[in-house]
Formats: structure tokens, sequence, C-alpha cells
């Protein structure tokens, strides 16, 4: 499922970091090569090729779909089997949110991993990035997860404090999409949940150097077995400094369903705190409802 980009994208300046919280409220192609062994593709073109170009997409070529078993151009699937309206929002998007996870946790939903999220951030030169991440918590104040502070993510989310949150439903043919500021939470909340984690889980977090270049994976298992040694079974393992919560407070909460023909319903929950309303519906205070155009 695709998220449309805004049309006309500007680039933000880095923010300072927003102070730590106590804790939300929570619940619980182009063109592929095929180089052959022994082969390296030139960086010059050959006599007879055309110069390079500006990138475009382009059909794959009967050799690559074959190899690939589909020609990616035609492969696409319908959408039908849910609607979205206003009147069957909730007041708030907390509550619709809720709903939704609900369905998608529920036995026969078909989503394997109801909280997992794709976490998007962006250095602050605005160069993006983007992960897999779980989410932990999650309430009026925002969406909860948890890392180690100097990952990328961490690093990127302190330099230029805005993200959004994707969470693909595939299966029940819904989307998720929020956008907001990005703030950490206090040592106490980060403290709470780092105890309730298993405790290779905490061995874990001190091991991983996150997003570090590692020399091997021998690198790795090496540091793990050294801190099993330092902490023994029965042994309390101490939080990380550098390892806490990460809040994502929305600006927008959109909720996306497939529709035939491509005709999706998107409402998209937006705050309005400190902005003139233009159009809308009312979501509890500071809230409207919007519809998108799919």
């Amino acid at each position: 499922m695709a998220v449309p980009e805004p049309a006309h994208p500007r680039p933000r300046p880095a923010q300072p970091s927003n102070p730590p919280r106590s804790g939300p409220a929570h619940l619980g192609p182009a063109h592929l090569g095929h180089a052959h062994p022994g082969e390296a593709h030139s960086a010059q073109p050959q006599p007879g090729q055309a110069q390079p170009g500006p990138a475009r997409l382009a059909r794959i070529p009967t050799e690559a779909a074959g190899q690939l078993g589909a020609d990616l151009a035609a492969v696409r699937r319908g959408y039908g089997g849910g609607r979205l309206d206003e009147r069957d929002l909730a007041s708030t998007w907390v509550e619709q949110f809720a709903r939704w996870f609900a369905a998608a946790a529920a036995p026969g939903s078909g989503v394997p991993e109801p909280n997992a999220m794709v976490f998007g951030t962006a250095d602050a030169a605005g160069r993006p990035s983007a992960r897999t991440v779980l989410l932990k918590g999650f309430g009026a104040e925002g969406l909860l997860l948890f890392t180690n502070y100097t990952s990328r993510k961490g690093q990127e989310s302190a330099a230029n404090p805005h993200g959004s949150l994707v969470f693909p439903w595939y299966s029940l043919e819904r989307q998720v999409i929020v956008v907001g500021t990005v703030e950490r939470v206090s040592a106490h909340r980060s403290a709470e949940y780092f105890h309730s984690r298993p405790r290779g889980s905490q061995l874990g977090a001190w091991a991983s150097h996150q997003s570090a270049v590692l020399e091997s994976r021998g690198e790795l298992e090496r540091r793990d077995a050294e801190l099993v040694e330092r902490w023994p079974p029965g042994t309390p393992i101490p939080v990380p400094p550098f390892w806490g919560g990460l809040l994502v407070v929305p600006e927008t909460v959109e909720f996306w369903q497939g529709r035939p023909d491509r005709l999706h319903d998107r409402l998209r929950y937006r705050r309005t705190e400190g902005a003139g309303v233009a159009g809308g519906v009312p979501a509890g205070p500071g809230w409207i409802v919007e519809r998108l155009s799919p």
C-alpha cells in the first residue's frame, strides 16, 4: 500500500529536542541488472549504448522478469472487503486506533505482528531513513517505542525531532499513518519497561552498539558472552544510559481503508490547536477529521 507524499514538500529546519515526558497512557525498478559470475558492471557506457539519462521506471526486461517469476508492472491485487465512513469513526483518534488495533490483533486477522510499524525519521539535512519497530504503548499523548539512543533513528530524532509511523495491516486492507514530533520519555518510564523485558533482551541492549559497523558476528557474540559473565542469572541488569523510550506525538493520524478501483477511503484526524480550522468535522478538543482524496 503506497502512502502518497505531499504535493509540495518543504524542508523543515532542525529543531531542538523536547524535554522528556513521564510517558503516555498505554494499553498494556527502475531497471534490475543481473551480473553473471566473474562479470562486473562498467560505470562507463559502451560503444553504441545510450548515454545515462534521468532515472525512470521501466518495464522489467523479459529475461529479468523470468528470473523474478513475474512482470512487476503487472503485479497488483484489487481491494473491496471494507469501507470507512465518517459516521463510523470514533470520537478520537485514540479510540479509533484501539478499534482497528483490536481487529488486527484478533485471531484469524492474518496480521502476524499487529504492533509492528515502520518508523520514519530524517537527519538534520533532511535525508530520510526507515525501519520496522514495535509499538509498546499508545494513548492521548502519543505512540511509544523503545530504542538505543545512539542508533540511527535515535540520533536522527534528536537532531530533527519529526517522524512518521505506518502500520501496514495488509490482510485487512488497512493502514494507519501517523505524522508528528518525536521526544524522549522519562528515565523512570524507560526503566519500567526495560525491567519487564526478557533477560536476554536486556543483555542484548548492552551488547549491541546499534547501527555501528561490526567486524563480524563473532564480535557481537563475544560482547554478549562477557555481559552474561558480568551479570549472571539472578543479578539485576541496570538500564543502559544510552537506551530508552521515544514518544511520537501525533499532528495527524490517518486511517486508510482499501476500496475497489483504487478509490480508497482516507480519513485523517488533524490537530488544530493553535491553528485556524479550515473545514473538517470536530473530533474531540483540538482535533478535526478530514476526508482525503485517494
